[in-house]
C-alpha cells in the first residue's frame, strides 16, 4: 500500500502593514528571510517557500548581499518562489484589471531577478475570493491555487480540494489547506504529529508551517524536530516541498475532485465597508491609471508623444501595494490608513501630470476659438460613444462688476446644446468664474464644444418648486417626487412605470461591533435608528446659512435644461447627513450624493431603497457578473449592482463610485456606506474588543462623500448596457476650457469599437516589452459578444468574436497585426 504523503511548505506568512507600519514590516521581512537563508544552507533537504515582489524589494535594496544569497539559494533549489505575485491583495474588490496587474508585475519582477515562474498562486491571508479570479490566473500561467480564507464551519466550496471552474470556463485545482498557514515557534512537530493522525486517509496532503503574521518562518528548533520526527515515521512519507509538487499529485486524481463554479465568500464582511476612504481612494487610482494609460497610448500611437512607462509603473505600484489585504479591507491601524492614503495620493499626482499631458497631446489639430467664445474640451478616453453630464469651470475674460450676471450657452458645430449654467466651485460673490453643464455625447477620442456668453439682468433662479409637501419633477421619460416632510425621494416612474415600494434613500443607522472585520456574522440588519429631516434652522446651521431667514430642509439648488438639483439636509444623533438629487432632463438615470457628517461609535450607515418588484440581487466582480445573497446578507460587488426582476423583465441598476457593499431583502436593497469600528480591533475569546478606560480613535469620524447613478428599464436592456455605462462614470470623460492653437488638423479617434454593447476595452498600453501595444477586451455576457476593432494609425479594421465572460488580450502593431496573448502578454500560450 502507498504511503500518504505530506507535502511540507514552510513559510513565514508576513504582513508588510497591519499592527504595525511598513517600516516595521520591511526591518522584519530583512531579519526573517536572513533567519531562512541562514537554515537554508544548514539543513540538507529543507525548502523555504516565500512570494511577494515587495518583501523581495526591500531586501534587495536594503541588504543586497543578502538578496544574492537568495538568488543562489533559489538557483539551488533551497529557495522557492512561492506564488509570484506582487504581494496577497484582498481578492474582492480589486478590479479584474488590476488582479492582472497583481500577477503581471510579480511574473515581471520574479522573472527578471530569479528566472522564477510559479504554476501556483497562493492568497493564504485574504479575506474571500472572487470567481473572477479562475479565468486571470489560468490565462497567466497557474494550473492551482492555495487559500485559508473562508474556512470551517461551513465553507462555500464542495471539499478541501477541488476544481475551480471560471465564468467563462476557464478551471485550476484548488486546495484548502486542513490547517492553518502557520504553527508557534518549536511547535512544527506537534502541528505535524495532530495531521498524521487526523488525515492518515488522505493520498497527499499539504501542510503549512512557519511562525507568521509578523513573519518568523522556521527556527533551528523546529527543523532539529523535524528531522527527528522525518526519521522515526513509517506510515508516510514527510517531505519539505512545494505547493507545485503538491499539486502534481493532486492533478493524477482530479477526474475524480467535486467543482465549484462560484466565489468564495463571505468572510469577516466589515472588510467590504471598514475605513471607506482607503476604498474610495483605491477606486479612483484604478481609475485614474487605466483612463490615463488609454490616453497616454491613444497619443503614442499617434506620435504625439513618447508612451512613460516608468512613472506609470510607479503609479500601479502604488496602487498594488495599496491592494494588501490589511490595507483596501480597512483592517490596519490609523498610522498605516494614512500611510496608505498618502501611498496613493503619491499615484494620483503622477497621474494627474501625465493625464495633463496627453491631453494637451490630444488637443493637437483643434482650431482656434472663434471671437468671443469659450472652447471647451472633452476626451472620451473609451473607444465607444458615452453620454453623460459633463460640467466644466472656466474664468470669464475679465471680471463684470455690474448688478447683471453672464450666462454661458454650449454649442457644438454651431449648434446650441442644453446646457446650465451651475454654482461654481469657488465663492466670490461676483460674476467671473463659471461653471457649466451640459448634457451631450461625446464619441471616443477629442470633442470640441464652445460657449457663447449673455448677459442678463440676474442670476436665473430655480423654476422648478414644490407644491404642497411633494417637489414633483417631470419629463417625457421621467416621473419623481420629493417629500418636503421626509426629504425622500416618494416615487420614481420610468417609462411610466413606479420602480419604489416606499420612500427611497431613507439613511439608516444599523447596530455594529468594534471589531473592523466582522468575523461574528455575515449580515448587517439590526437598525438602531434613521437619520430624519431636520428642521430648517437646523439645516442652517449644519449649511453654514448666516441670512435672518432660512430657506427649507428641502430646497432645489439648481435648475436648467440639463437637470434640476435638489438637497435636503438629515439629522441623527451627533450626526448630520446631505442628500442630493441629480433628476435628468433627457434620460432616466437619477444621480444621488451623500454626504455625511459621521460621529457615531459601533455604528453602520446605509441607505434603503424599496423596490416595487421581486427580485435577485447581482453585481459587477472581477471581471464577470455574480448574483449575490437576496436573504440580507452582506455582499460585496465592484461598480455596479442591480436588482433584476423574477417574473418581470424589470432591473433596477446602481452605479457606485468606491463603495463595495450592500445586502437585499424583502424588495429593499440597502447601500453600505461606512461605519465606525475600532482600529484593529480583534475580537479574542470574551475579552472586551478595546479597552474601556481610556479614548480611542474609531474608524470614518468625519465628513466622507458618496456619489451613486440609479436606472430602471428592462432586465436584458439594462444588463447589456450597465458595464458601459459604470466604466464611464469611474473612467469618466475627461473636460478642460482650452484654447488651442490651431495648428495641424484634428485628429481622429485613435481606437474605436462597434458591435455589442457587453464589449469593454479594460486596457490599452504599451506592451510590457516595449513591442506594440495591449488591448484588453471583456465580453460581459452569457452568450459572448462580436465588435469591430479599428485602430487606424496601425492599419485595424478587424472583426472580433469573444466567447461567454472572455477576456481577451491583443498585441497591436503597425501593418494591421492583431495577435491574440495570454494576460502575461505571451504569444501562443
Amino acid at each position: 500500500m502507498t504511503k500518504p504523503v505530506v507535502h511540507l511548505v514552510c513559510q513565514a506568512h508576513l504582513d508588510p502593514i497591519w499592527l504595525w507600519e511598513w517600516e516595521e514590516g520591511a526591518a522584519e521581512a530583512i531579519s526573517t528571510f536572513r533567519t531562512a537563508a541562514d537554515l537554508c544552507e544548514e539543513f540538507d533537504g529543507f525548502v523555504f517557500n516565500h512570494n511577494e515582489v515587495i518583501l523581495y524589494e526591500w531586501v534587495e535594496e536594503c541588504e543586497p548581499a543578502l538578496f544574492a544569497r537568495i538568488q543562489r539559494l533559489v538557483r539551488e533549489g533551497k529557495w522557492h518562489i512561492m506564488g509570484g505575485w506582487f504581494l496577497q491583495p484582498d481578492c474582492n474588490m480589486p478590479s479584474g484589471e488590476s488582479f492582472v496587474r497583481q500577477i503581471l508585475a510579480g511574473r515581471r519582477y520574479f522573472g527578471a531577478k530569479f528566472g522564477a515562474r510559479p504554476t501556483t498562486a497562493i492568497n493564504f491571508d485574504p479575506f474571500g475570493h472572487s470567481r473572477g479570479l479562475v479565468q486571470i490566473m489560468a490565462k497567466s500561467g497557474y494550473d492551482s491555487y492555495v487559500f485559508c480564507r473562508p474556512g470551517a464551519p461551513e465553507p462555500p466550496y464542495p471539499g478541501h480540494e477541488f476544481v475551480w471552474v471560471g465564468f467563462d470556463g476557464s478551471e485550476v485545482m484548488a486546495s484548502r489547506p486542513l490547517s492553518w498557514y502557520n504553527s508557534p515557534l518549536g511547535k512544527a512537530a506537534d502541528k505535524v504529529r495532530a495531521h498524521l493522525a487526523a488525515h492518515a486517509d488522505k493520498p497527499s496532503t499539504i501542510l503549512l508551517w512557519g511562525v507568521g503574521n509578523h513573519g518568523g518562518g522556521p527556527s533551528r528548533a523546529d527543523l532539529r524536530q523535524l528531522r527527528e520526527l522525518f526519521a522515526e515515521t513509517t506510515a508516510a512519507d514527510l517531505r519539505h516541498s512545494t505547493p507545485e509538487a503538491y499539486f502534481a499529485q493532486v492533478a493524477e486524481r482530479r477526474a475524480q475532485l467535486p467543482r465549484h463554479a462560484h466565489d468564495m465568500n463571505p468572510w469577516a464582511i466589515g472588510c467590504y465597508i471598514s475605513q471607506i476612504r482607503i476604498k474610495q481612494r483605491h477606486r479612483r487610482l484604478e481609475n485614474e491609471l487605466y483612463a490615463t494609460e488609454k490616453m497616454l497610448a491613444a497619443a503614442a500611437m499617434q506620435g504625439l508623444l513618447d508612451y512613460p512607462s516608468a512613472p506609470l509603473h510607479e503609479a500601479e505600484r502604488d496602487l498594488l501595494f495599496a491592494e494588501f489585504h490589511d490595507i483596501l479591507p480597512g483592517s490596519s491601524i490609523q498610522p498605516a490608513e494614512d500611510a496608505a492614503l498618502r501611498l496613493m495620493d503619491h499615484g494620483l499626482e503622477i497621474l494627474s501630470r501625465l493625464k495633463a499631458r496627453a491631453f494637451f497631446a490630444l488637443a493637437n489639430g483643434q482650431p482656434k476659438a472663434a471671437e468671443g467664445e469659450i472652447p471647451i474640451l472633452v476626451y472620451n478616453p473609451h473607444p465607444y460613444p458615452v453620454r453623460r453630464p459633463v460640467a466644466c469651470e472656466f474664468q470669464l475674460a475679465d471680471q463684470n462688476w455690474e448688478p447683471t450676471f453672464t450666462v454661458p450657452t454650449v454649442h457644438r458645430d454651431g449648434v446650441a446644446i442644453p446646457s446650465q449654467v451651475e454654482k461654481e466651485l469657488s465663492n466670490l460673490n461676483l460674476d467671473w468664474r463659471k461653471r457649466v453643464v451640459f448634457a451631450a455625447e461625446l464619441a471616443p477620442g477629442m470633442n470640441r464644444f464652445d460657449c457663447r456668453l449673455a448677459r442678463v439682468p440676474e442670476r436665473p433662479r430655480p423654476e422648478l418648486r414644490a407644491e404642497g409637501d411633494r417637489i414633483r419633477f417631470r419629463t417625457a421619460e421621467v416621473e419623481a417626487e420629493i417629500s418636503t416632510v421626509s426629504g425622500l425621494l416618494a416615487s420614481w416612474r420610468v417609462a411610466g412605470a413606479e420602480q419604489l415600494a416606499g420612500e427611497a434613500f431613507r439613511p439608516l443607522v444599523i447596530a455594529d461591533s468594534d471589531d473592523p472585520w466582522e468575523m461574528g456574522t455575515i449580515a448587517f440588519r439590526q437598525v438602531a435608528g434613521a437619520f430624519t429631516l431636520a428642521s430648517p434652522s437646523e439645516a442652517a446651521r449644519v449649511s453654514g446659512l448666516r441670512a435672518t431667514a432660512v430657506p427649507p430642509a428641502v430646497r432645489v439648488i439648481e435648475d436648467g435644461p440639463v437637470r434640476s438639483v435638489v438637497e435636503a439636509v438629515f439629522e441623527y444623533g451627533v450626526s448630520r447627513l446631505v442628500l442630493t438629487y441629480f433628476l435628468p432632463k433627457a434620460g432616466t438615470e437619477l444621480g444621488l450624493e451623500a454626504r455625511v457628517f459621521w460621529n457615531e461609535k459601533g455604528k453602520l450607515l446605509k441607505l434603503a431603497i424599496p423596490v416595487a418588484f421581486s427580485g435577485t440581487l447581482h453585481g459587477q466582480v472581477a471581471y464577470g457578473r455574480q448574483e449575490l445573497p437576496s436573504n440580507g446578507n452582506e455582499a460585496v460587488a465592484q461598480k455596479w449592482l442591480a436588482v433584476v426582476g423574477t417574473g418581470e423583465d424589470r432591473a433596477l441598476t446602481c452605479i457606485t463610485e468606491g463603495t463595495y457593499a450592500a445586502d437585499f431583502a424583502d424588495h429593499e436593497l440597502r447601500l453600505t456606506l461606512l461605519r465606525s469600528p475600532a482600529y484593529s480591533g480583534h475580537p479574542i475569546k470574551d475579552r472586551p474588543v478595546v479597552p474601556q478606560d481610556r479614548f480611542l480613535p474609531r474608524i470614518d469620524q468625519g465628513e466622507r462623500v458618496f456619489r451613486f447613478w440609479l436606472n430602471a428599464g428592462a432586465a436584458g436592456e439594462r444588463l447589456a448596457c450597465i458595464d458601459r455605462e459604470a466604466l464611464a462614470a469611474n473612467e469618466s470623460p475627461f473636460a478642460l476650457s482650452f484654447f488651442p492653437n490651431g495648428g495641424g488638423k484634428p485628429l481622429p479617434p485613435a481606437v474605436s469599437l462597434d458591435g455589442d454593447s457587453t464589449v469593454l476595452l479594460t486596457a490599452l498600453k504599451q506592451a510590457e516589452n516595449g513591442d506594440g501595444w495591449i488591448a484588453r477586451l471583456f465580453a460581459a455576457a452569457d452568450q459572448g459578444a462580436s465588435c469591430r476593432l479599428r485602430v487606424p494609425g496601425l492599419g485595424i479594421d478587424r472583426e472580433l468574436r469573444l466567447g461567454p465572460w472572455e477576456i481577451a488580450s491583443l498585441r497591436l502593431g503597425p501593418g494591421g497585426r492583431v495577435e491574440t496573448v495570454n494576460l502575461l502578454e505571451e504569444s501562443g500560450k
